[in-house]
C-alpha cells in the first residue's frame, strides 16, 4: 500500500481503461475525498454504489451504476439501474459488470490489516473481482472510522493506494418522534415475534417502531444486512442474546453506535453473499423479517422498488431474506407499512399491482389496522383478511368489489 496525495492519485486512475469501472463505498460510508479525486483525473466513468447518497457527483460523462437506488441517484438521466436481488451482485463483479477500480472507506490499519468498518457489503467480491482484472484498490484511511471485524478486514497488501484523511462520518439524528400509527404497527408486529427470534429489519419509522416496541423480549438474536441504534439500545436493556454475535453486512446511526461497535467482536460484519444467503438465513433460530413495501395487492404481492414505473430503490435483500425465513423452523417474513399513503394520498392495499413486484408469500401483512396472515390460507382468504383487517376503513367497500371482479370471492 502506497500513501499518496490526490495528484498521485489522479495519475493513479488516469492509466485506467477508457470509461472504467470505479466500485465505491455507497450508503454512508462513500469515501468522498477519493470520489471528488476520481470525477477531476477521469472524464467519463461509471461510478458503481449501492444506495448512493446525495453529493455524488452527476455530470456528463458519468454514469450512475448501480443494483439498488440511493437518494444521490434517483431520477438522474444518468442513472443504470441493474436489478438484482442483493445476495446475487457479487456475481455481477465477475459476470457481467467488470470492475477497472474499487474505491473502499477504512480504518487505520492494525498489525498491518485494514478495517472496512461501516460497510462491507459487495466490497470484498468487488475487491476479489478487480484483482483478478488487474485493476486497482484505493482507501481513503480515515482515522475516526470504527474498527470492526469479520469480513470486514483487508491486508494492507491487497490495497494499492491510500490516501489519509481525518473527518467525522454521516451519523443519524435524533430522528422525528414516532406517529401513533407508526406506534401501532410496532406493537401488533412485536406481538408475533416470540421469545429467542433472530430479526433481520431496516432503517426508517416502522422498523425503529418494532424495535422500540421489543424491549421487553429475551433472548433475541440479530441477522441482518443492516443494523442501527435500535439494536444498540435492545442491547442496553438486555433483550439480545449476549452469547450470540450480531451479524450484518453494514451500519447506520449515531456516534454512540460507531463508539459501541468500533473494537466489538461481538459484530460480525458480513459480506452479502453470506448475510443475505436465503440458504444461511434459513438455518437462524426462528428468523424474523421484517420488511416494508410501497403498497401491497390483493394477491399478497408487494411493490417495495418502483413509483410511477420508474425506479425508486430495488429489490434490496427483501426477497433473499424472506425466502430464508420461510424456510427456517419457526420462521416468519413480515411487510408492515401504513394502510395509507399520506403524500400520494392513496391506499397502499390495492386490488392489482400495476408495478413490478419485488416480492411474494410473505407471512403476513400488518398496518395500523390489523394483521392478515397469507401464508398457509387460500387466495380468497388472504384478500379478505387483508381488506377487513389491514385496508383503510374508507377504501374497504372499493375493494370487496374489486376482489369479487378479479374472482377473488
Amino acid at each position: 500500500m502506497i500513501t499518496v496525495d490526490t495528484t498521485g492519485l489522479a495519475r493513479a486512475l488516469q492509466a485506467l481503461p477508457d470509461q472504467p469501472r470505479v466500485v465505491v463505498s455507497g450508503n454512508h460510508a462513500v469515501p468522498w475525498e477519493l470520489v471528488r479525486a476520481a470525477d477531476e483525473a477521469l472524464p467519463r466513468w461509471t461510478l458503481h454504489a449501492l444506495n448512493g447518497p446525495p453529493g455524488l457527483p452527476d455530470r456528463e460523462g458519468i454514469t450512475l451504476e448501480t443494483c439498488f437506488v440511493g437518494p444521490g441517484q434517483r431520477r438522474s438521466p444518468r442513472l443504470r439501474y441493474v436489478p438484482s436481488r442483493l445476495s446475487l451482485v457479487p456475481m455481477l463483479y465477475q459476470r457481467h459488470l467488470p470492475v477497472d477500480a474499487v474505491l473502499l472507506h477504512c480504518a487505520p490499519p492494525r498489525d498491518g490489516v485494514l478495517s472496512l468498518g461501516l460497510e462491507v457489503n459487495v466490497l470484498p467480491a468487488a475487491i476479489e473481482a478487480v484483482r483478478e482484472r488487474g485493476g486497482i484498490v484505493v482507501a481513503q484511511v480515515n482515522d475516526q472510522m470504527p474498527y470492526t471485524y469479520g469480513d470486514a478486514l483487508v491486508p494492507v497488501d491487497q490495497v494499492d493506494y491510500a490516501v489519509e484523511v481525518s473527518q467525522p462520518l454521516p451519523a443519524a439524528g435524533d430522528g422525528k418522534q414516532l406517529g401513533e400509527e407508526a406506534r401501532e404497527i410496532g406493537a401488533r408486529v412485536a406481538a408475533m415475534v416470540p421469545e429467542g427470534a433472530t430479526l433481520q429489519m431496516g432503517i426508517g419509522a416502522v422498523p425503529d417502531a418494532v424495535l422500540a416496541a421489543l424491549t421487553e423480549h429475551r433472548g433475541l438474536r440479530i441477522w441482518t444486512e443492516m443494523f442501527s441504534d435500535g439494536v444498540l439500545a435492545l442491547d442496553e436493556l438486555g433483550a439480545l442474546d449476549a452469547e450470540h454475535p450480531l451479524t450484518t453486512s453494514f451500519l447506520f446511526g449515531s456516534q454512540a453506535l460507531y463508539d459501541w461497535v468500533d473494537s466489538n467482536r461481538r459484530v460480525h460484519m458480513l459480506r452479502t453473499e453470506r448475510t443475505n444467503d436465503p440458504a444461511l438465513i434459513a438455518r437462524q433460530r426462528m428468523m424474523t423479517s421484517i420488511n416494508t413495501a410501497l403498497e401491497v395487492d390483493l394477491f399478497g404481492q408487494a411493490n417495495a422498488s418502483r413509483i410511477n414505473a420508474r425506479i425508486h430503490s430495488g429489490f434490496g435483500g427483501q426477497t433473499d431474506f424472506i425466502v430464508g425465513a420461510l424456510h427456517s423452523p419457526g420462521g416468519q417474513a413480515i411487510i408492515a407499512l401504513r394502510s395509507w399513503h399520506p403524500k400520494a394520498d392513496v391506499s397502499t392495499i390495492v386490488p392489482l399491482l400495476d408495478e413490478p413486484v419485488t416480492s411474494v408469500q410473505q407471512s403476513a401483512i400488518v398496518t395500523e389496522h390489523g394483521t392478515a396472515p397469507l401464508w398457509g390460507r387460500s387466495e380468497r382468504e388472504q384478500a379478505l383478511g387483508l381488506i377487513d383487517s389491514c385496508a383503510h376503513p374508507q377504501v374497504r367497500a372499493e375493494l370487496h368489489e374489486e376482489a369479487h371482479a378479479l374472482g377473488l370471492t
